[in-house]
């Protein structure tokens, strides 16, 4: 699939500002819709959707489930206008910060609130329309539903230390929890129902607009998922359900041990004899929801660094072969041409780069990994080739500011040469720069056009606490920025119709 020339910000739902602590699917997502429209910015790039686990600091990189959304995103005031919620008493939340429990505490509470108005005084169009969704959704929604029913009553253990008869799926015992749980999974069915809802409004909302959404998918789901107790098969695992294997990255220039990332690895043959129909589901319902999506870690397709799950460190592990081009075949054949884009970063292989290519996937070129001294560089925007989307920063790296600062004086003076710096605010040369090379799509990080630095980081690979948090302000998106925005877009013939 080819895609037009064009550009768009990234910034993930739960960064958007509003009074809920969290970025919602209200108004503050229409909102920031209207920035990007009035800049001139046809994309919108965001964060995994799904459910975030605590214990792994909100990452959206690891949730309950790669099928479900993040109820904490669902916007309260919409409840209160359908009559489900009483008017809101707010807390005083941070605004620069998202703080999880606080937030977590606050919106539960009323999404529970919402929910047995909803039992006692929906319509009946109101409840046909939950039952279609239902009936819709199929398998995932059961699934899904049942694990964080069966999550709660176990006291929020993870699936491997359920009760035998429940951690390994006995038909019997299932049948049971669905008849003794069925008020809490219906709870669970009732809150993606809404989410549904909203994310659909939403989407229709930008599409309006012309701009379009960009989703994000992690290769690996975590352990402790729907995804995994109710697939055990498709998966590495022991008789007992335990990983066999886990996923990570062998040492390198970040860390010298490398990184265990503790998320199990797929058996990728149990998947093949199987048509790959559980990724087949996965781009499905990816699909309602985005008109384009990244696939993180491309780099595992081709292969993938495989350590046993009981070792020390990952230099325990080793590479070993990963399906290749097969399971998008598998998909495509299901699914039609898929648009997709790769994050084709890492340890970067010869073969890894034509798998990327028969696809026809565009791959990832970052500005803050250019050697600016080098005009050959990989990542120097005067080598950027069409079928490739540029960014100037990512939610993995620093800010565009934070990694300019950063630089030391030969690679200063390389940069200032190659984006014709002659004084004021870099980052809007270097924007520009970036967004006038030849990649087909260009991106940003909301924080790069707003100048901040890294005060502002959103993410720092390998740390396990303070990321995933930042939001923006909402005077910050003001119409000063949004115009320059649009000039360099305009000059850069970016505009999209």
């Amino acid at each position: 699939m080819e895609f037009d020339r064009q550009s768009g910000l990234f910034l993930h739902i739960a960064s958007l500002p509003g009074p809920d602590g969290i970025g919602t699917l209200g108004d503050p997502a229409e909102t920031f819709v209207d920035f990007l429209a009035d800049s001139g910015q046809s994309l919108w790039q965001f964060c995994p959707l799904g459910p975030t686990i605590p214990i792994h600091d909100n990452s959206p990189y690891q949730s309950y489930s790669a099928f479900a959304g993040n109820p904490l995103f669902l916007d309260l005031d919409d409840l209160v206008e359908r009559g489900w919620l009483e008017e809101l008493d707010r807390p005083d939340f941070d605004d620069a910060n998202v703080e999880y429990e606080p937030v977590r505490e606050f919106k539960e509470a009323r999404l529970e609130e919402a929910f047995e108005t909803f039992q006692e005084a929906a319509s009946d169009d109101e409840r046909a329309a939950f039952e279609q969704f239902k009936d819709d959704a199929g398998e995932w929604l059961e699934e899904y539903a049942l694990y964080r029913a069966l999550r709660t009553h176990f006291d929020g253990v993870s699936w491997l230390d359920w009760p035998e008869e429940a951690k390994m799926r006995d038909p019997d015992a299932l049948e049971r929890y669905r008849e003794e749980l069925a008020e809490t999974i219906e709870y669970r069915q009732f809150l993606q129902w809404l989410f549904d809802q909203q994310w659909s409004a939403l989407k229709e909302y930008a599409n309006e607009r012309g701009v379009k959404l960009v989703g994000d998918v992690p290769i690996y789901v975590d352990l402790d998922s729907a995804d995994v107790w109710a697939n055990p098969e498709i998966f590495k695992l022991d008789e007992q359900r335990e990983p066999e294997y886990v996923s990570g990255v062998p040492p390198d220039e970040f860390s010298d041990d490398g990184q265990m990332w503790g998320t199990p690895v797929y058996d990728w043959a149990a998947l093949a004899e199987r048509d790959y129909g559980w990724w087949v589901s996965r781009f499905e319902r990816l699909l309602q929801r985005v008109d384009i999506f990244r696939i993180d870690h491309f780099k595992a397709f081709e292969s993938y660094w495989e350590i046993p799950a009981d070792a020390d460190t990952a230099r325990e592990g080793e590479w070993v072969v990963g399906p290749h081009e097969e399971v998008f075949y598998a998909v495509r054949d299901q699914l039609g041409d898929l648009p997709i884009v790769v994050e084709d970063l890492g340890e970067i292989t010869e073969e890894m780069d034509r798998i990327r290519d028969d696809l026809g996937y565009p791959g990832m070129n970052v500005a803050a990994f250019a050697d600016w001294c080098d005009g050959d560089s990989r990542y120097h925007p005067v080598t950027y080739d069409e079928n490739s989307v540029a960014y100037t920063s990512t939610h993995d790296t620093d800010t565009l500011v934070g990694w300019y600062e950063d630089l030391d004086d030969r690679q200063l003076d390389c940069l200032h040469y190659a984006v014709d710096y002659e004084g004021g605010d870099v980052h809007w040369d270097i924007l520009d720069t970036v967004w006038g090379s030849d990649s087909a799509i260009t991106l940003a990080q909301v924080q790069d056009p707003l100048g901040y630095g890294s005060e502002a980081r959103f993410n720092v690979p390998g740390t396990e606490e303070g990321n995933w948090s930042w939001r923006v302000s909402e005077d910050a998106l003001t119409d000063e920025v949004a115009q320059r925005l649009y000039d360099i877009t305009e000059a850069t013939g970016r505009l999209t119709d």
